[in-house]
């Protein structure tokens, strides 16, 4: 059984736990090849996988995302996260992204303007080679998980039957890092002693912090029940990881419960998995991990 389970992020509904298991255990053997742990089998690693959940009826369209227009942004939830989004881009490349015309909210947003921040976003380094379609299946996915509690409760359920007794690190990538914690959170009982989040969007505050669950109470998020290490890590140049460091958000400074946040050079793939994954920061985290007691 699996020492170390790893949760994927957003836009793997093409794909599967097995198919997904080949990329992600090599990417993580080299990690912790780098932190000096060597001789770990990939069946030492698991994939919670959920991607299906987001997988839409019928046959797959084109290049494996639906046909979404600036006129399919009109949630709310969807038009506050990717003004949010352009105005990281423009704070990280001013030079190459344009500010947000005014600070506006949801209510006032008209699909020009969403085709405006698509745009914008469109110029930057992170999302230069994301369509539009893509960009908005993300932000739907997201807003879907957070505020759908059938989708919410079906996509735990996967995380439920892949953790074992044997399992001791929960790596949780995006998206993948909001439904680890909150599994980690509703399961105390579980051997899990060390959580790594990599280009977590679980500081946003409104979208994301706010609706986690359990709900963070005075400006704190819960810190999950049997958690020792939690280590949090994330490229400077990654604009879905828009609040950078956690610990302000979870745990104590001042106690054994707190986060470690931690920079990586992740090179133009600042949000993808694999090369956070090969980071020799990251391995670091999973070998202490790994060597937390019960």
């Amino acid at each position: 059984m699996a020492a170390i389970v790893v949760v994927h992020g957003i836009g793997k509904q093409y794909s599967g736990g097995n198919s997904l298991h080949v990329t992600v255990s090599a990417a993580l053997l080299d990690g912790l090849s780098r932190a000096g742990l060597t001789g770990l089998q990939p069946d030492s690693i698991d994939v919670a996988f959920y991607g299906h959940l987001f997988r839409p009826p019928g046959a797959a369209p084109a290049k494996g995302e639906p046909w979404y227009s600036h006129q399919d942004v009109v949630d709310p939830f969807e038009v506050e996260l990717l003004m949010k989004w352009w105005a990281e881009a423009h704070r990280i490349e001013p030079d190459r992204v344009p500010p947000p015309a005014g600070t506006g909210t949801s209510k006032a947003i008209t699909p020009q303007s969403v085709q405006r921040a698509l745009s914008a976003l469109s110029r930057s380094r992170f999302f230069a080679r994301a369509a539009d379609r893509f960009l908005i299946g993300t932000l739907k996915q997201v807003r879907t998980y957070l505020t759908t509690p059938d989708v919410r409760a079906r996509v735990q359920s996967e995380i439920v039957t892949t953790v074992t007794p044997d399992t001791r690190v929960i790596v949780g990538h995006s998206l993948g890092s909001v439904i680890a914690y909150e599994a980690l959170c509703a399961h105390p009982e579980w051997p899990v002693r060390s959580l790594v989040t990599l280009g977590s969007p679980l500081g946003i505050a409104n979208l994301v912090f706010d609706r986690l669950r359990p709900e963070p109470r005075s400006g704190k998020g819960s810190w999950p029940g049997g958690l020792r290490t939690w280590t949090n890590l994330c490229d400077r140049h990654d604009v879905v990881s828009l609040t950078k460091r956690l610990a302000p958000l979870f745990g104590d400074r001042d106690s054994d419960r707190s986060v470690r946040d931690l920079l990586v050079d992740n090179g133009w793939q600042a949000h993808a998995i694999e090369p956070h994954l090969t980071a020799v920061e990251t391995g670091e985290a999973i070998v202490q991990g790994l060597r937390v007691g019960p």
